[in-house]
């Protein structure tokens, strides 16, 4: 699907939809544990539906209402999938099920998912949870998906270097269910306040774990998740399009629904606009941007690498030069978003440099072109933003893609453009 945008101004309103990383951990919490959960208002998208789909093949009944999604879960103790697992485009789908295959009593799993999800790296994970007790196999032997897997997740120690963190989260969610208690050494770890998320929903569970400044943990064997009733919060990083939409010239935006309490990283957003000159305004779950001067700064974003492609085009607008910096987890995404953000911005005139860890771009007068989102869903809807500030027309390839983590995305944008 082609995404034509022109130049409008945007004003309004945007009720954020529920957050990805909650959705898919609820998911996977509710389907190891013992009893029914609840969760209210989760994200449907096609990652959630990835998370549902595989934990249903390994043993959960789920049942999907608008409202809210009632889980069954199965003890820990998964069933021996009848067919291979695909994850579609869900990376965060793909890390947790893997540790969660690993608790079968008998059989393997074979999880695998789209080219996208083929490329990207597992192998860290796969050895440790080979570390564990269970047997983990790459098809390709290239740490990739497909991998064959089986069990019994026993517990031990193992060292871990997590590029990713959904690597540790894995770990995390899974190790309560092994049979001996478990040491993970970290001496790497990008993206931290994803595993709080993590540790979050373990400390609802009443999960026993000791952490070391997030660089050891030691986690007890034989516990147990039970079900629980949750309302699912808004997503920060989806939330991160429309808050820097109400920052670019002529806007104000507000979205709806937002927890400043809430532990997910993204929320810094909010601050990196203040960096950039935004004017900002909270009001209970209500955040509104307004324009006003935007200066380039340095930002470092190791902690949100899913604000890069937004980050990325807002810079376009600053005066002066912005530095997005410590991010080199930003290229294990679904694409490689430090060279294709530098790719598509220059097509419609950005003066863009590319880095090892980030990129610097300089204040730009851009125009009009074709660009690619490159089966990116957050490149597609950073596109977008920077499209309605764009003399002539944008053509967007691809932009299905936003549906992955945010299908109402487009309604959502159209709903604020001024009609002039």
């Amino acid at each position: 699907m082609d995404l034509t945008m022109e130049a409008t101004p945007l004003q309004g309103a945007v009720e954020i939809p529920g957050s990805k990383s909650h959705t898919i951990r609820a998911v996977a919490i509710a389907a190891l544990a013992e009893g029914e959960s609840v969760l209210r208002a989760p994200l449907i998208s096609e990652d959630a539906r990835a998370a549902v789909a595989a934990f249903t093949a390994l043993g959960a009944e789920i049942e999907l209402g608008e409202e809210a999604w009632r889980i069954r879960g199965f003890g820990g103790e998964p069933r021996t999938p009848d067919n291979v697992i695909d994850v579609a485009n869900s990376g965060t789908t793909l890390r947790i099920a893997l540790g969660s295959c690993t608790l079968l009593r008998d059989g393997v799993a074979v999880l695998t998912g789209d080219h996208q999800i083929r490329r990207r790296p597992c192998g860290p994970l796969a050895a440790s949870l080979n570390d564990l007790g269970a047997r983990v196999e790459s098809t390709r032997g290239n740490g990739c998906a497909p991998f064959v897997v089986g069990g019994t997740l026993r517990g031990g120690q193992t060292t871990i270097e997590c590029k990713t963190s959904q690597y540790l989260s894995s770990l995390l969610i899974n190790a309560p269910l092994a049979e001996g208690d478990t040491t993970i050494h970290v001496p790497l770890l990008n993206e931290a306040p994803y595993v709080g998320i993590t540790l979050d929903w373990l400390t609802r569970q009443k999960i026993q774990l000791q952490c070391d400044e997030l660089r050891e943990f030691h986690i007890p064997g034989g516990q147990r998740y039970r079900g629980f009733n949750c309302r699912i919060p808004a997503d920060f990083s989806s939330a991160t399009f429309f808050l820097a939409a109400g920052a670019l010239p002529g806007n104000k935006v507000t979205c709806v629904g937002l927890d400043m309490n809430d532990t997910q990283g993204d929320r810094a957003v909010v601050d990196y606009l203040r960096q950039f000159g935004a004017n900002i305004q909270i009001e209970g779950d209500r955040v509104t941007v307004s324009h006003d001067d935007l200066v380039g700064c340095e930002l470092d974003i190791n902690a949100t690498p899913d604000a890069l492609p937004m980050l990325a085009v807002l810079a376009c607008f600053a005066r002066g030069t912005t530095r997005l910096v410590n991010v080199p987890q930003a290229r294990m995404k679904e694409t490689d978003r430090i060279a294709v953000m530098r790719m598509e911005l220059e097509k419609l005139g950005a003066r863009v440099e590319e880095l090892a860890d980030g990129l610097i771009i300089h204040e730009s007068k851009l125009h009009g072109a074709e660009v690619d989102s490159h089966d990116d869903h957050r490149v597609v809807m950073s596109l977008a933003i920077g499209a309605t500030q764009i003399p002539g027309k944008t053509i967007i390839h691809h932009a299905e893609a936003a549906a992955v983590t945010y299908p109402e995305f487009v309604n959502h944008l159209r709903s604020i453009m001024v009609k002039g």
